[in-house]
């Protein structure tokens, strides 16, 4: 009682800005009853009263002026003072929570209403790829789960790895800054690099944080506010910096990714394995660590899980060779969808068609893993000259048995051939999507009938 006391007088507080739109809001009322008591009046002429109370009506319901027009003033008068009052009680109370950056109170409505209700979408992976994805797919729905690899070594990832025992968070830093609704502002912020490298430790190199990015100090500091723990810190700055969605880490232990070449030699270490032709087989350590309990609950409750893109060995498999998360995928019974990348990786994947990749992934993670498998068909865009990659040629179908289905869009990014469009990735997915649902739907109800 003494709480909604306390929340009532906070509504009548001077300044809050609802109390005078209120009060519009009441003398529309008014003047819509009165139009309809006149209404009503004409209807009932035989019945006036007359006297004293019969002249306060006349007035009140305007009789002095032609019968014609009486109601239809207060009608509007009312109306348009109840609608104006409506609109600016709904901006008082929606205004503190926009800033002029947001857009109109539509957009606002859009993205908390609209987009809540779009499907429960997995995504998988890491690198630029997962990136990339994810800032296509916001633009439909705000359920989105991004499961990020934790096995990268390199940079500064690597160096904070290194000094302070937390999985690598570059990849996850990528990914809350594609979700953030301040994207690409917050973009800027959390990939901001401060001069010199981590190795560095001259006059020039920045201090303790030189070549840090922002992001990666944020969340190993929100690590070290919650005791060490690295999930929640990560849950804390998806709730931090305003995520459209929830980013999460495919286990909370660092990974150390190994992989043997054709030729028998055996490299340790994401970055070095990034670089290596002739990839044979790729495995983890260590290999009895925990997954994410909410990832492998998102992937439980998806209607989409989605492969890729991504760097195939270093980005993508790392998660799936955790035996929680690739047979929480397989179990799923949400349409899983495998995005081949729009061209090789020079060492990595060097020479690999679609076909090859769609082999190395059916190889590691089982045949299971993927239903659908979507492609590039799209092969004039411009190329960037600097880069030794070749576009992901369309041989089909793997020799693996049996071969997921294929489905090919134009996706590439028309001013970078070797890079996906986030916009149409999204499109493309979503359109398998609905084609999908719409194809299970119609079998639901054979099977029933």
């Amino acid at each position: 009682m003494h709480d909604a006391g306390h929340r009532l007088r906070r509504w009548l507080t001077p300044g809050i800005g609802v109390k005078r739109w209120l009060l519009v809001m009441f003398a529309g009322l008014v003047l819509l009853a009165l139009g309809t008591a006149h209404v009503i009046r004409q209807t009932t002429r035989d019945l006036e009263p007359g006297g004293v109370a019969q002249g306060v009506v006349d007035l009140v319901t305007l009789h002095f002026l032609p019968l014609a027009i009486r109601g239809l003033i207060l009608l509007v008068a009312g109306l348009g003072l109840v609608a104006v009052g409506a609109y600016k009680v709904a901006r008082a109370l929606t205004e503190p929570f926009r800033s002029s950056a947001d857009g109109p109170l539509v957009e606002l409505i859009y993205q908390k209403r609209f987009l809540a209700r779009g499907p429960k979408i997995v995504a998988i992976g890491g690198g630029t790829g997962l990136s990339t994805l994810l800032r296509g797919l916001k633009e439909h729905t705000s359920n989105l789960t991004a499961v990020v690899a934790v096995a990268d070594d390199g940079g500064s990832s690597g160096v904070l790895r290194d000094q302070l025992g937390i999985p690598p968070v570059g990849d996850i830093r990528r990914c809350i800054a594609a979700l953030a609704d301040a994207e690409p502002l917050m973009n800027e912020l959390l990939e901001y690099r401060f001069p010199g490298t981590p190795e560095d430790d001259g006059p020039d190199a920045g201090g303790g944080i030189g070549g840090h990015a922002v992001g990666n100090l944020l969340i190993a500091a929100m690590t070290a506010v919650e005791g060490g723990d690295f999930e929640e810190g990560i849950r804390q700055m998806n709730r931090v910096l305003a995520v459209r969605g929830q980013v999460l880490p495919a286990t909370a232990t660092p990974l150390i990714l190994h992989a043997e070449l054709a030729d028998g030699t055996v490299i340790d270490g994401q970055s070095a394995i990034a670089r290596a032709p002739s990839i044979a087989r790729a495995w983890i350590t260590p290999t009895d660590v925990r997954a994410s309990e909410d990832a492998l609950a998102a992937i439980a409750d998806a209607d989409l899980i989605v492969l890729g893109p991504g760097s195939l060995y270093t980005s993508l498999l790392p998660s799936l060779l955790l035996p929680e998360i690739r047979d929480a995928v397989a179990a799923s019974p949400a349409l899983r969808v495998f995005v081949c990348n729009v061209a090789t990786q020079p060492g990595e994947t060097t020479g690999f068609d679609l076909a090859d990749h769609v082999e190395a992934l059916v190889a590691h993670a089982g045949s299971g893993i993927v239903e659908t498998v979507l492609g590039n068909n799209q092969f004039g865009a411009r190329v960037p000259a600097s880069y030794g990659a070749q576009a992901v040629r369309l041989r089909w179908p793997p020799s693996s048995l049996p071969a997921p289905r294929l489905a090919l869009e134009d996706v590439v990014d028309p001013g970078n051939g070797h890079h996906h469009d986030p916009a149409r990735l999204a499109a493309a997915l979503l359109k398998l999507y609905d084609r999908e649902s719409g194809s299970r739907r119609r079998s639901n109800v054979a099977r029933t009938a």
